[in-house]
Order: C-alpha cells, then structure tokens, then sequence
C-alpha cells in the first residue's frame, strides 16, 4: 500500500463527474487500499473519494466509525443514495479544501447501496456522521465540493486565497 497525494482545489479534476466502476480488478482494489492508507496518514480525514487522489472512478472510503476512529473501513464502489431523511447544518472541513470549513446542510440519515471490494452488493444505513461523510464523499463524485454549498462571493474569496498561497508556493521552491 501506499499513501497518495491529495488532489487540491482549484485542480479541474474535483469537478468532474466520475464514471462507474466497470469491472472491480486488483487495480481498483490496489487503489481502494492505497485511498485507506492516504486517508488514515490523513489524520483528520474521514473520507476520500477517488478524484481526491486524482483518480476518475466511483470509488469512495470512509471510517466505518468516524467518531471513535476505529481504523476499519468501508469502501465503496459506485456508491448511491437510495434513502435519506432529516435535515442536519454542520461544519465541514475538506482534505482537498485546505484551511476551509463551511456550514452544510445535509440529510441526518441515508441508505447507500454500492458495490464492496468483491463486486457484491453492499447497503450501508447511517447516520450522524458517518451519514454526512458519505454524502460528502458521493458529492466529490458528481463533481461538488463544499464549496459549491456557499455563495459566490465566499467561493471567489476562497478561490483568491488559494490561488495567492499556490503562487507563493511556486515561487518559493
């Protein structure tokens, strides 16, 4: 296994809609445990879907239990909301947002149903967090960052930000 570059905004390929996983070989199952392993060096990271780490397919992971932090988790291939319900407004924080948080709404319980590592079917109901994690990260493959969920005038204010640290950055190495 081994730890990934995380993708960061305002690279194009967060933007992007990703396409389903075909067929789930040893390829997308090395990436899958790659993805685990980038997320956990992570440290605050709960989740991380497959553009994050530059990839365009439907694969997400996520801590199957972000509050305690067990170090299992679940990976999902072409991951779909079939269920939700409630309504929650939390912070949330991006691995490929960095030093950005927002309010999001989003539904307090959900239904997913994907595919596993072996290409069966998998159904995973949640809530609290690990509810919000899955449908952030089901977000990242359609295409929307949490950024998407602010105005235009806070996402051009980020977007300058960003860009200024990024060209301090070049001219510093």
């Amino acid at each position: 296994m081994a730890v990934l570059p995380i993708v960061t905004y305002p690279d194009p390929v967060l933007t992007k809609a990703c396409p389903p996983a075909e067929r789930i070989d040893d390829e997308l199952r090395r990436l899958a445990n790659d993805m685990v392993e980038t997320m956990f060096a992570a440290e605050t990271g709960i989740g991380l879907a497959a553009p994050q780490v530059g990839r365009l397919v439907s694969l997400v992971v996520v801590e199957s239990d972000p509050v305690n932090r067990n170090g299992q988790a679940l990976c999902l291939f072409n991951p779909r909301i079939v269920s939700a319900q409630g309504e929650e407004t939390a912070e949330e924080g991006c691995l490929s947002l960095p030093d950005h948080y927002a309010p999001v709404t989003r539904a307090a319980q959900v239904v997913v149903q994907a595919l596993d590592r072996d290409g069966k079917p998998l159904r995973v109901e949640a809530e609290g967090l690990l509810a919000r994690c899955l449908q952030h990260e089901i977000d990242h493959l359609r295409g929307r960052l949490v950024l998407d969920y602010e105005s235009p005038l806070k996402r051009a204010l980020y977007r300058k930000r960003r860009l200024k640290e990024l060209k301090r950055r070049r001219r510093a190495s």
